[in-house]
């Protein structure tokens, strides 16, 4: 089945081979996303992460809320550690800086960029 889109006829399901897709640096050292979906008038996304052992994200808030579920490795921030085959959310307005260790791979769903301040 599909719908129209403005005009243009658009698939009901998109299918991304992810091992097609290429990492991409992010702006912070250490940090490479794939992303796999993304919805640029909503700020809606869905990321694959891939962090180095020893990065550090700088401190943001989460402008809505946030969800990642961790694929492999760990990574932290105030609250606690998020480990391989666990899952943390954020509430909208959260602040924190987070980081990793020994690495991780996370998938992450954002309903808005978040906001930096370094």
């Amino acid at each position: 089945m599909t719908t129209r889109a403005e005009g243009a006829t658009v698939p009901d399901s998109t299918y991304v081979d992810v091992a097609d897709v290429p990492w991409q640096p992010t702006r912070f050292a250490g940090i490479d996303s794939k992303v796999l979906m993304e919805n640029k008038e909503t700020g809606l996304s869905t990321v694959l992460m891939r962090w180095a052992p020893g990065t550090r994200l700088p401190k943001h808030e989460h402008v809505a809320i946030e969800q990642t579920f961790v694929l492999e490795g760990s990574f932290a921030d105030h609250a606690g550690v998020c480990r391989a085959g666990n899952y943390v959310w954020r509430r909208a307005g959260s602040r924190h800086d987070a980081w990793t260790d020994e690495g991780c791979l996370m998938l992450a769903i954002f309903l808005k960029p978040n906001t930096f301040f370094d």
